[in-house]
């Protein structure tokens, strides 16, 4: 394992830490935002998966655009600069925010700069990436990502405590790291002089293009939509853990478990996937997924709330390296941005579709009725990715 980190080259390093401060500022105010929506500005639970789901699809309909546009212009890192930017300007609304429709803003906003960022980013991992070593890149990349998803809360745990329970403090020193991640991305990455052929990058695509891709890119697609269906918002899981009794200061813990699993798992399993091929760990952490499905809907008690929290976290850290893997692995270089964006749009709606269900099935028939739903798209998702040809294979 350290010999396949050690190819990793040191850019792909400074973008996992640019992404890991900023999801350290992000989850900050995720961690606390369902409770905050609901408990000081009223919100219900369907607007909940709502604001989650139009806010998510947002970021994965930009990312198709921008994706194609850091093919045609071949300046991924300029696009990643602006959506990171763009984030990090979101950070002081939530603080300030008295109803759920400028929170709404805020993570609408914040979103369009995931977007902006998303597929340049991984465009940018997979151009300085080898491709014997890409897998451990991603790998890398989403862990270091993960790990400020797990600090993020574990730091908010703690300024609850320093601060009196006041959330709204601790949303505004969220401003912090996001800045951090901004000045890190200007001054730590460097764009790559990659064999880009001037020309076939800077033209226009045409969408002729786009669907010639080929049959194993668009199989790739078709799973990662079926897949997010089963995996709606982690707005959720924070519900169903203050549902069976956790502490609204303590809220953040479920965030904590979910990323410190899902940090551990991704970069073995973007080594993994090198060695053994991808299929076989979505096949795997597919079926982790429908577990914790079950487990979420049967357990009514914080410690197998908890657990199955935990599951959670590790589908994340064995699928979600290992689909991007599959995208670099299917698309044509000189298209690898759009190739990005058009998987994030799949996704995206998926999510938006899946939040929102999640949502009303939680306000009419109860929380396991919500994660009993997500286990048949699981199910479903299962049997999608046996279908899948694998071509590590």
């Amino acid at each position: 394992m350290l010999k396949s980190l050690k190819s990793v080259p040191r850019g792909v390093w400074a973008l996992g830490l640019v992404s890991m401060f900023m999801d350290v500022s992000s989850e900050m105010i995720h961690a606390l935002l369902p409770v905050f929506l609901v408990g000081a500005l009223g919100a219900s639970a369907m607007l909940v998966g709502i604001i989650e789901g139009i806010a998510e699809a947002t970021a994965s309909i930009v990312k198709v655009f921008s994706g194609w546009l850091s093919d045609r212009l071949g300046r991924r890192k300029m696009l990643t600069v602006i959506g990171y930017s763009l984030g990090a300007l979101t950070k002081p609304v939530f603080p300030l925010a008295v109803t759920p429709f400028e929170v709404f803003g805020a993570r609408f906003a914040d979103r369009i700069g995931k977007g902006i960022r998303g597929a340049p980013r991984d465009a940018l991992v997979a151009d300085l990436a080898p491709p014997d070593a890409r897998g451990a890149a991603f790998g890398l990349r989403q862990s270091l990502d993960t790990i400020g998803a797990f600090a993020g809360p574990v730091i908010a745990i703690g300024l609850m405590v320093v601060l009196a329970n006041d959330i709204r403090a601790v949303f505004a020193w969220a401003v912090v790291p996001a800045m951090v991640a901004v000045l890190l991305l200007i001054f730590a990455v460097k764009e790559p002089r990659r064999a880009r052929e001037p020309g076939a990058v800077r033209a226009p695509i045409r969408w002729s293009e786009v669907r010639d891709m080929g049959a194993p890119f668009w199989a790739v697609v078709g799973v990662g939509g079926v897949f997010t269906l089963a995996r709606f918002s982690e707005a959720f899981l924070i519900l169903r853990a203050q549902d069976v009794g956790l502490a609204v200061a303590l809220v953040p813990v479920v965030l904590v478990i979910m990323n410190v699993v899902y940090a551990v798992a991704a970069t073995p399993a973007g080594i993994l996937s090198d060695r053994i091929g991808r299929k076989r760990l979505l096949v795997v952490g597919m079926g982790v997924l429908l577990v914790a499905d079950v487990v979420l809907a049967l357990n009514a008690n914080l410690p197998g709330v908890l657990v199955g929290v935990a599951l959670w976290g590790l589908h994340m850290g064995l699928t979600q390296g290992v689909l991007a893997t599959l995208v670099a692995d299917a698309a044509p270089s000189n298209l690898r941005g759009t190739a990005f964006g058009i998987f994030n749009l799949a996704t995206g709606v998926g999510l938006l579709i899946a939040s929102v269900l999640a949502g009303a099935l939680w306000a009419g028939l109860g929380a396991p009725a919500t994660f009993a739903a997500g286990g048949l798209f699981a199910m479903t998702a299962l049997f999608a990715t046996l279908a899948l040809r694998d071509p590590d294979v």
